[in-house]
């Protein structure tokens, strides 16, 4: 029982990843293209700024896969590698919860691919959201994950305690004073957590980068405007620019909110479908047992004769 629930999760997480990978290929693969011809160009500004400087300076490493491969394979096996680990996750939370709350499997189904859309993706969204291609520096690539790691977990943790404390408080307070004041506690709690963890952009090995990569100060890794930081003009693509002139413009603002506002998107798209088909696959494994307990239909009693 317990493995045909989680292959059926993980099928239904594989075919969530499928559309999530076709909608990315469609809406956010352009903007990723952008995204990357900015930093391709970047990168040569600040070889410029950098060499006059008389400063090393190494661009990003070169790639290990096309931009084809990586758009189309790459992207494809992350998606769906993705959603099949989600679904599989799904199934196994369903399988511990499954009884306790005396709902349908669909509903509860539902009701936990809500949660790990909060938990692992929305929540941590508001502190870290998702970035293309050139925002994020590579020698804070590791911090970031870390943060981003404990940025889920404290989501879940703080999830599952809302609704704990809700459930503590339904005897006293009824569902609907329970359910506000939990949310309320949670609200708070989510926002201690956001406020302690620190900015990108406030990190000790970003702070200590900014002149020799041309990173403005910022409270994120967005890359700023580059400017002359030299003493002296500086020559650039048949151009002369002062000290303190903008060499290169910062990262696009339309680029950044396209991205994120299609990777939102992505995710609902793929945790519905994910619910979707998970709750219907617990439907069908579990109409035999439904049958089975439905009460057998009282036999036809005889018509009656009437005494003549």
């Amino acid at each position: 029982m317990e493995i045909r629930v989680i292959l059926r999760g993980a099928l239904a997480g594989a075919f969530a990843g499928l559309l999530g990978f076709l909608f990315e290929h469609t809406f956010a693969e352009p903007w990723i293209n952008k995204a990357i011809a900015y930093e391709y160009r970047r990168d040569a500004v600040l070889t410029a700024i950098n060499h006059a400087a008389g400063r090393q300076f190494s661009v990003s490493d070169p790639e290990i896969f096309s931009r084809a491969t990586q758009s189309s394979i790459g992207a494809a096996s992350a998606i769906i590698g993705f959603g099949v680990a989600m679904g599989a996750l799904v199934a196994v939370v369903y399988l511990v919860l499954h009884g306790r709350f005396g709902v349908r499997p669909r509903n509860l189904a539902w009701a936990i691919a809500g949660f790990g859309f909060l938990g692992v993706y929305l929540l941590p969204f508001v502190k870290y959201p998702a970035n293309p291609p050139s925002v994020g520096h590579p020698f804070t690539i590791t911090t970031r994950g870390q943060l981003y790691v404990v940025m889920v977990v404290g989501s879940l943790v703080l999830l599952g305690l809302a609704v704990f404390l809700g459930r503590l408080l339904r005897p006293r307070l009824g569902a609907a004073g329970a359910t506000v004041l939990a949310g309320v506690a949670f609200l708070v709690a989510y926002s201690v957590l956001i406020g302690v963890l620190p900015s990108l952009g406030d990190l000790n090995a970003n702070l200590a980068q900014v002149h020799q990569f041309g990173y403005a100060r910022a409270a994120t890794e967005t890359p700023q405007p580059i400017v002359n930081i030299l003493s002296r003009p500086l020559t650039f693509g048949g151009r002369t620019y002062a000290p303190g002139q903008v060499v290169y413009p910062g990262f696009d603002a339309d680029v950044l909110w396209k991205f994120r506002w299609y990777s939102v998107i992505n995710q609902v798209l793929l945790w519905t479908v994910l619910a979707l088909g998970f709750g219907a696959l617990l439907d069908r494994l579990d109409r035999p047992r439904r049958r089975a307990e439905r009460p057998a239909p009282e036999p036809a009693r005889p018509p009656v004769e009437s005494a003549s």
